[in-house]
């Protein structure tokens, strides 16, 4: 939980300052998760999107199905990177393995189209929650805390 309002801070922050003109938009919705970035850009609830999740559609089919799939993916990075910056801030990466772990999002992105196909930041076990809270990465190394505990939106 700790984790957890430290991302509200940091994410609130970026926000404030502007540096990243995305994430004005994410902390203004409240949206820090997939679940909840899918809610602001297509108008459905958190509820109804975390529902269609746990049915097997992804959060970038959801925003694909809806015509924001661009927007989902910017507005997710903007939430990854402030995950990653939390995490060298904390010491549990490296400055150099968050950048390994941003550009692979970020080249991954290029060709998403979605479907969750290319698996987007599990490599390094930056899985950052994906596992709806079954995180095989909790207990220590690169992997841990990328799951950030609030496992009933993700």
């Amino acid at each position: 939980m700790r984790n957890f309002k430290k991302l509200i801070v940091a994410a609130t922050i970026v926000g404030m300052l502007g540096v990243v003109g995305v994430a004005g938009a994410a902390v203004a919705t409240g949206a820090t998760t997939p679940a909840g970035i899918v809610a602001g850009l297509t108008g459905k609830t958190v509820d109804d999107v975390t529902a269609e999740r746990a049915a097997g559609t992804t959060y970038g089919k959801i925003a694909q199905d809806a015509g924001k799939l661009d927007e989902f993916k910017a507005e997710n990075l903007v939430q990854k990177k402030v995950i990653l910056d939390q995490r060298v801030t904390e010491g549990t990466l490296t400055q150099a393995q968050a950048d390994e772990t941003l550009n692979a999002i970020t080249e991954n992105q290029a060709t998403c189209d979605g479907t969750g196909s290319a698996k987007i930041g599990q490599m390094n076990g930056a899985g950052f929650g994906q596992g709806m809270g079954a995180g095989q990465h909790n207990g220590g190394g690169m992997g841990r805390g990328m799951n950030t505990g609030n496992t009933l939106t993700q």
